[in-house]
């Protein structure tokens, strides 16, 4: 198989948790054949579906997804990773002539795709693992810390990212960030971003339904079954908002009264952190609805109003004589 095809253009759905990417994304399933690929790092780990907020078997029966369920909790699964596998999907879709949908909430992974992260040096395998044992033991408050002191542009993002940080400053003498700057990397597909907004109550109110959703599905239960089966309580995967408070709530630090709400507060938190993160992200992708740049929707209408109006700015990006009429079409910058 020859190299990704980078002269695609692809369009990405992103927003924040919450905002109504799937539903939009469903929507959009019943005007052409496509297929997602999921750019969301959270939902790569195997049974951790309900708090991942997964498709449900019936959408995955209608539309196919791939990047769901790729490992087990408990290992690690990098940017990178994706985006090398993410390379190979979108080249199978396209190979099956289906239209490739990327669909996500990690910036960290979509930036990856289409930007392209950086050459990572050569470590030392013996030293890698040491660390590694080190950082597993290490809680996340001390990961964050020492994450920051080793790369003064650490911006966070959980113990897998922290870990990281620590590993490729210590073994190679440089931050992170650094090699990010000065090693990156060609991305792997030329991206037009559908960037999904909510006025700040409506997102709220949304994120407050799907916790109380999740919890009656059985959050509190599955957790409980994934550790034990042996998963450790602050392993990779129930770290991530609404795990870690279970896992709180079934080592008694947390009151099952508190359960809910802190859920909501955190998960609000994580949506403005994802919000942050694309505002600024890209805004250096432009303004248009050109070739590539974004295009900001309000997605308080319904789904499959949107659907349809991104599937007919979608044909006249990529079909531009194609019969299909154009409305007008309301842009948010």
């Amino acid at each position: 198989m020859g190299g990704p095809d980078t002269g695609r253009l692809t369009p990405v759905v992103v927003g924040p948790t919450a905002v109504g990417k799937t539903a939009v994304v469903a929507a959009w399933a019943a005007l052409e054949p496509i297929t997602v690929v999921s750019a969301d790092a959270r939902q790569v780990y195997r049974e951790l579906d309900v708090g991942t907020a997964k498709p449900t078997p019936a959408l995955l029966a209608r539309v196919p997804h791939l990047g769901l369920d790729v490992v087990a909790p408990g290992e690690r699964y990098s940017a990178g990773r994706f985006a090398r596998d993410a390379a190979r999907w979108l080249e199978e879709i396209r190979a099956a002539a289906r239209q490739p949908v990327v669909v996500g909430g990690t910036g960290l992974y979509v930036r990856a795709l289409a930007d392209g992260l950086f050459r990572e040096p050569p470590l030392d395998a013996v030293r890698r693992e040491r660390l590694r044992d080190w950082t597993t033991r290490l809680s996340p408050v001390h990961l964050a810390h020492w994450a920051a002191r080793l790369d003064r542009r650490f911006a966070g993002g959980g113990r897998q990212r922290a870990a990281r940080a620590i590993e490729v400053a210590l073994l190679t003498g440089r931050g992170l960030s650094w090699w990010q700057a000065h090693a990156r990397e060609t991305g792997t597909m030329r991206p037009w971003y559908i960037q999904l907004t909510l006025p700040r109550e409506v997102l709220h109110r949304r994120i407050a339904q799907r916790v109380d959703d999740m919890l009656a599905a059985g959050l509190v239960d599955e957790v409980r079954r994934v550790m034990a089966a042996g998963v450790a309580p602050h392993a990779t995967g129930l770290d991530g908002v609404g795990y870690r408070e279970v896992v709180a709530l079934l080592e008694g630090r947390l009151r099952q009264s508190e359960l809910r709400d802190a859920i909501v507060v955190a998960t609000r938190r994580y949506a403005k952190r994802q919000e942050t993160w694309f505002r600024h992200q890209l805004r250096d992708a432009g303004r248009g609805t050109g070739d590539g740049g974004v295009w900001t929707l309000d997605a308080t209408e319904q789904a499959d109003e949107l659907a349809a109006r991104i599937h007919e700015r979608w044909v006249a990006l990529t079909r531009p004589s194609s019969p299909v009429p154009r409305r007008p079409s309301r842009v948010i910058s």
